[in-house]
């Protein structure tokens, strides 16, 4: 015959040992945070390197200063007012946002020859 009370500690014996502890928990958690901290180095923080460098670039933007464009246009800076440049090239003059620019033309000759 089947004893009740055996059943019932059976049941609380396996309910007990089913139930993590404290630093159990932790642990299960210590892979995801350091996937999030792995993703933050590798993704987020080149990224805001490369948005400082870029706003400090546009930030000392000066009259005559040789830029290339996004696209890959080079240029002269030949006016500058608030948000738009306007660059000098071979054939006329062209209007462009300030976040177009991305480099001076004597560093993008620099790693081209590197």
């Amino acid at each position: 015959m089947i004893n009740i009370q055996t059943i019932g500690i059976q049941v609380l014996a396996a309910d007990a040992a089913a139930t993590p502890t404290l630093g159990e928990s932790l642990l299960s958690f210590a892979p995801m945070l350091l996937f999030i901290a792995a993703m933050y180095f590798f993704f987020v923080a080149p990224q805001r390197k490369l948005q400082k460098e870029r706003e400090k670039l546009q930030s000392e933007l000066a009259v005559g200063a040789e830029v290339i464009l996004a696209n890959g246009i080079y240029g002269k800076v030949y006016h500058i007012k608030d948000d738009r440049v306007t660059i000098e090239i071979e054939s006329g003059r062209m209007v462009v946002h300030k976040s177009a620019i991305v480099g001076k033309a004597e560093e993008a000759a620099k790693a081209i020859q590197a």
